[in-house]
């Protein structure tokens, strides 16, 4: 286990913490709560607890924060626990044991009043199955939420029309789903989720009943829509690429723990173990890593610094640069030089010689 999945303390939540996850756990089978409170059997693996005992932990003792306006990625093969841990966030699926919190404020207290307006207001859900209503057009669709809400029908129909031009349906507001290709499909979820302004956005693997190019072109809008908005969201996803272009940070899961929590770079450029390490083996590591990671210490001195890089360019980019002009780059934040890459430096990392813990 990494260091960042450490048990939290109190003093550990800031002020920019949306959710708070601390020991969750979710255990499916007879007495359940018996598994984490026994130290034994919270400690068997996968295989000898559902022998021994008949239940299957889903989710094992998983600690993190989601930092606001961070997109958060949750990701791991089939059965990894991720899409249960993120139903655990809004109890769609009651934890066995361990806190969550929304702002400070305890989930597992909340009673069903509260719990809904969890659900409506503040964390709103984007699933793989959009659960579109069939004989209701795209904007009355969008608006369903907000109609929950108890909005009255000019405001909803307004402000639904807002946010199906965001998501890029404009002129389709009258269709009926049956009427819409799945990509299309899944933007009047996405604009259903945004409709009612929550805090978080959840989506569970919403693009992968979705073919390649338009799975892209959903990302795109995901990543667009975060640039312009810098909304909060926990995404889950199976896909490896998906969780390095979209994540700010990404738990890796495996039998229902996290394995790794870091970010992109981090999780490529300095694996936790072989099996996060054989997970990102085939990832184009230059295309990843940032210079900021291959840099080593220096100045290049002179105004300006004639080919100055920011520190989140990826090694790719730099490689580029640095062969252009024959001669080390500069790398600069804030009009600072803070260090200097040159073709020797990004070639290791491509190569994986220069790993993020020598580079870092």
């Amino acid at each position: 286990m990494t260091t960042s999945m450490e048990r939290k303390t109190s003093d550990d939540t800031t002020d920019d913490t949306v959710f708070s996850v601390d020991g969750l756990w979710k255990v499916f089978g007879p007495k359940a709560d018996d598994i984490p409170a026994d130290p034994e059997l919270a400690s068997l693996p996968p295989a000898e607890l559902r022998e021994r005992t008949g239940c299957t932990a889903a989710v094992r003792d998983v600690s993190f924060d989601v930092r606001k306006g961070e997109v958060f990625v949750v990701m791991g093969l089939s059965g990894s626990g991720k899409s249960t841990l993120v139903r655990c966030l809004t109890r769609l699926i009651e934890p066995t044991a361990g806190t969550i919190a929304i702002d400070g404020e305890d989930v597992r207290a909340m009673d069903k009043s509260r719990l809904r307006e969890l659900r409506r207001h503040r964390a709103a859900m984007v699933f793989q199955h959009f659960g579109l209503l069939p004989h209701r057009s795209v904007l009355d669709n969008v608006a369903y939420g907000l109609e929950i809400q108890g909005m009255g029908r000019g405001e909803r129909r307004e402000k639904a029309a807002e946010v199906v031009n965001k998501v890029g349906l404009e002129g389709m507001e009258q269709r009926r789903p049956g009427q819409l290709s799945g990509g299309q499909q899944q933007r009047v979820g996405l604009a259903r989720a945004l409709a009612v302004d929550p805090e978080v956005l959840l989506f569970d693997e919403p693009f992968s009943a979705l073919d390649p190019l338009i799975r892209r072109d959903m990302q795109e809008e995901v990543i667009r829509l975060h640039r312009e908005e810098g909304r909060t969201m926990v995404f889950i996803t199976h896909d490896l690429n998906e969780a390095l272009r979209l994540g700010d940070r990404i738990a890796l899961m495996r039998d229902g723990e996290v394995v790794q929590l870091g970010t992109p770079e981090e999780i490529v450029g300095s694996p936790a173990d072989d099996y996060v390490r054989e997970f990102v083996r085939d990832v184009p590591r230059e295309q990843v890593i940032t210079v900021r990671s291959a840099m080593r210490a220096g100045d290049c001195g002179g105004p300006g610094h004639s080919g100055a890089l920011a520190p989140d360019t990826v090694v790719a980019d730099a490689i580029r640069v640095v062969s252009e002009s024959g001669r080390a780059a500069c790398v600069v934040d804030n009009g600072r030089c803070v260090g200097v890459v040159d073709h020797e430096r990004l070639l290791g990392v491509v190569a994986g010689t220069g790993t993020y813990r020598e580079a870092a």
